[in-house]
């Protein structure tokens, strides 16, 4: 499934084995490269349950602080954090991943790791506030897209202790509908003036998706076409059904001799592969 992968926890200890730099989340690589026939092909690397986080630091006023986590067959991936008096936040994003892991690049052209790196987007987060993020996000850049769900970090913690008061990502906020004042009708007779507020409707439910025609070529030919209507069912505190509005969603993907992968992007940040 799309949200299957193994949590990553890192808890990175000052010399007095203290708590200096604390998160956990989860994430995916989205990944495509090319064969020793000169096609392309998608490929999933997903985290290991055996993950290392050599080269972490905890940071302070002039230093940068870093998570650094490796897995697999020469995989790593990292962020740095800066900071202010008063708030930090993430800086760039390093990933690294190694086509000599046949298991997950078979037949590969370009042998041998490959560093991609990408200015994060997260927002100044007050010192001693804990970021947290459920919603899905991801970063695309080179080939690769970077999946994260379920973020929880905090950098340069003060006095070993994780901060109780949360900073959400923009995604996890809820909007709030603005409010519509009740519309009055005034019904005038010969003697009397009657006030009636305009009746309420319920919540609309989710209605099921539009049906959205999604097609890849191979040079001039068509090499897979579908025609589907998708309604993701995200399950974290509460359900979440998203419709996916063909409209707004482009698709991408490459066709093999055998298999062929299909990677819908929506405008609503909603990454599909199949």
């Amino acid at each position: 499934g799309f949200f299957q992968s193994c949590a990553v926890e890192v808890d990175v200890k000052d010399a007095s084995n203290a708590t200096c730099l604390y998160a956990k989340w989860m994430m995916r690589f989205l990944i495509k490269y090319e064969t020793n026939s000169s096609d392309y092909k998608n490929t999933t690397l997903n985290l290991s349950s055996s993950v290392t986080h050599n080269g972490s630091v905890c940071g302070n006023d002039t230093q940068a602080a870093l998570l650094a986590v490796q897995f697999g067959e020469g995989h790593s991936w990292s962020i740095n954090f800066t900071k202010t008096n008063e708030t930090y936040q993430g800086d760039f994003i390093t990933f690294t991943y190694n086509t000599n892991d046949t298991a997950v690049f078979p037949d590969a052209k370009r042998k041998g790791p490959i560093t991609i790196v990408v200015k994060d987007t997260m927002r100044p987060v007050q010192l001693n506030n804990v970021f947290v993020c459920h919603n899905t996000d991801f970063f695309e850049a080179e080939n690769v897209t970077q999946i994260f769900w379920n973020v929880t970090v905090q950098a340069f913690v003060q006095n070993g202790t994780i901060g109780k008061k949360e900073s959400r990502c923009r995604a996890d906020t809820p909007t709030s509908a603005p409010t519509v004042p009740p519309t009055i009708a005034n019904v005038t007779t010969a003697s009397t003036t009657t006030l009636s507020p305009a009746p309420t409707t319920a919540p609309k439910p989710v209605e099921n998706p539009d049906t959205g025609n999604y097609s890849l070529k191979s040079g001039n030919k068509t090499c897979l076409l579908a025609t589907v209507g998708l309604q993701l069912n995200v399950s974290q505190d509460k359900p979440l059904l998203i419709n996916i509005n063909p409209k707004t969603t482009s698709a991408d993907g490459a066709c093999g001799n055998t298999t062929a992968t299909l990677k819908l992007n929506d405008g609503n940040s909603t990454l599909i592969g199949f």
